[in-house]
């Protein structure tokens, strides 16, 4: 017998019952072999005494005596399998558990036997509490270990940290590898961005899923990768953790799960503010309610706010605030009354400050909410407002009959204090970069490039973080004909965009990515001259020689043959002038 063998017969011996080793030493030893072979049959066959008139009427059929043994003992591991989840459930809870955790002691010295081996499995699975000694012996052999019910895994890790580390690890890494993915996708459109997927939907993805099966309903585990959530993002800064932290919640929730919903802390924050993103919006009904909760923190309970400032750090949730700000904001400006005067707005900026302080809380391990900055709210809010009133203004001007002074343009420059404090205060340069956003969904050209040099420097180069390139490459597909226009180009490309590819991998990425899908709206001249300024340098990734490749193939196949560039001024009719009125 193989060592292969010798894994077959695992533990038989044990029990004392006689193996294919047995039989080798039966038949070395013997005189007469035929009938060693009998008697061993005999004593180790099934035994039944009207089975053995039947068997020799399976030998005339040609079966063999292992195909009948096989189909037997299939039929009775069945019929064990059935009987053990059928205990798991019957009778007084110490009786059915005393029942199981004999029949494992009786059969565990098989645990390596193929065959038997997803009996042993069943009853481990169906133990609340599989005995220590059995639990070291299964950690201790990989296969065994990878072959147990994830029910049993839980009674390992829960007392194994670094064993379900090595078990997260590459689901969070997955799940990061996602998003960027995601963030840097080559679909480019205002419609299906990032922020597109229902909370529902987004907990439906396999990582989720995954760590929610492994946690189950064991408090330790989900406390345990709670724990990693937060060490990972105080290393890497990494926001996607944040995300997870409330999906992972959202999920255990959507299972009922109260054993760890009912201890999670936030688990009510998190449900109002899910309904909130949902919405995109924070109506004044939850605001009331999330106001409710962040008062509600108790002296001596402060730690909650380090978990409720992750949770507003998800940027599925800053995302929703700083929309609800913009609105919250225009319409002030139609009310004609001060973002000091306007309760929901302050609480909007309270909780855009918990969330962009979540890393400095759990770092320095400080648990208070942040001080907001009076500025803020008296200096820089009015004169976003002041923004969109320059537009209604322009946009009234230009419908009235222009006088001799001929039409008004639309303000150029824009006051040194917003430069500054997008610059040096984060929760405005967070709504000012909200605020380009919406101008660019309105396709509002002129305000867009009246604030885009506020963008070249800003509070930690927020302008370049992946989450607003996608999001205002996304935005600029609906301004796509300005494209053709070389002042539009300049002051995007060469004033904002150019100004920091060099030394920002992902904005060269963002960069490509938007003229693969603009290209062809872009004048020739300007065209060429951003292919020579966007090549990729010797220290480049892949990713950006990926995309730069794609783009040169793109725009050679857009260049006309030289057949067709001779004929083409023959096609140029010059068209016929027309006087208009303007020019009477």
């Amino acid at each position: 017998a193989g060592p292969g063998q010798a894994a077959m017969y695992a533990g038989l011996q044990e029990l004392g019952v006689a193996n294919g080793e047995d039989l080798k030493e039966t038949l070395t030893n013997c005189t007469e072999p035929l009938k060693a072979i009998e008697q061993f049959q005999t004593e180790n066959g099934v035994l039944l005494p009207s089975l053995q008139s039947a068997l020799p009427f399976l030998d005339l059929h040609g079966t063999p005596r292992l195909e009948f043994h096989q189909s037997v003992f299939d039929e009775l591991r069945e019929k064990l399998l059935e009987r053990v989840s059928a205990i798991a459930l019957e009778g007084k809870v110490e009786e059915r558990y005393k029942k199981l955790e004999d029949l494992l002691e009786k059969s565990f010295s098989l645990v390596k036997m193929p065959s038997i081996q997803p009996v042993v499995m069943c009853v481990m699975k169906h133990l609340p509490k599989v005995p220590e000694k059995k639990l070291k012996l299964v950690m201790a052999d990989k296969d065994l270990y990878k072959a147990c019910a994830v029910e049993v895994k839980r009674q390992i890790w829960q007392d194994n940290q670094a064993l379900f580390g090595d078990e997260v690890s590459p689901l969070l890494k997955q799940y990061i590898l996602e998003k960027e993915n995601t963030l840097f996708s080559n679909d480019i459109s205002v419609l299906h961005n990032f922020f597109s997927p229902s909370p529902k939907t987004r907990r439906q993805g396999e990582v989720v899923q995954k760590l929610t099966q492994m946690i189950g309903k064991n408090v330790k585990l989900y406390d345990m990768v709670l724990q990693f959530l937060r060490t990972l993002f105080l290393r890497t800064r990494n926001v996607h953790y944040c995300t997870l932290r409330a999906e992972l919640l959202m999920s255990l929730h959507d299972l009922e799960i109260s054993e760890i919903c009912t201890v999670d802390p936030c688990h009510k924050f998190t449900w109002c503010l899910d309904a909130c993103i949902r919405e995109k919006f924070v109506d004044n009904k939850r605001a009331r309610e999330l106001q409710g909760f962040l008062d509600g923190v108790k002296k001596g309970q402060e730690q909650v706010l380090g978990d409720l400032s992750m949770i507003l750090c998800d940027p599925f949730a800053i995302n929703t605030l700083a929309l609800s700000t913009i609105r919250h904001l225009q319409d002030l400006v139609g009310q004609d009354t001060l973002p000091r005067e306007s309760p929901d707005l302050l609480l909007l900026l309270r909780m855009l400050s918990l969330g962009q302080g979540a890393w400095d809380m759990i770092d320095s391990q400080v648990f208070k909410e942040p001080k907001m900055e009076a500025e803020l709210i008296t200096k820089f809010l009015p004169m976003l407002m002041s923004f969109v009133v320059d537009d209604h203004t322009f946009n009234v001007d230009q419908k009235l009959p222009s006088e001799e002074k001929g039409p008004i343009p639309y303000p150029s420059t824009i006051p040194e204090a917003f430069t500054k404090f997008l610059q040096e205060n984060r929760i405005a340069c967070e709504i000012g970069l909200y605020y380009i956003l919406h101008i660019t969904k309105q396709r509002n050209k002129n305000a867009f490039l009246r604030l885009l040099p506020a963008l070249v420097e800003t509070f930690s180069d927020l302008a370049f973080s992946d989450i607003f390139l996608h999001l205002l490459t996304g935005n600029l597909t609906l301004l796509g004909d300005e494209f053709a226009l070389e002042e539009f180009c300049t002051s995007l490309f060469d004033g904002f965009f150019l100004t920091a590819c060099s030394r920002k991998e992902n904005v060269h990425r963002h960069v490509l990515r938007l003229l693969l899908h603009l290209h062809h709206k872009v004048a020739p001249a300007k065209l060429e001259s951003l292919q020579k300024a966007l090549e990729p340098t010797k220290q480049s990734g892949e990713a950006v020689k990926e995309l730069y490749n794609q783009l040169t193939e793109k725009l050679e196949l857009r260049k006309p043959s030289p057949a067709e560039v001779t004929e083409t001024p023959s096609m140029e009719l010059p068209l016929p002038t027309v006087p208009t009125p303007a020019s009477r």
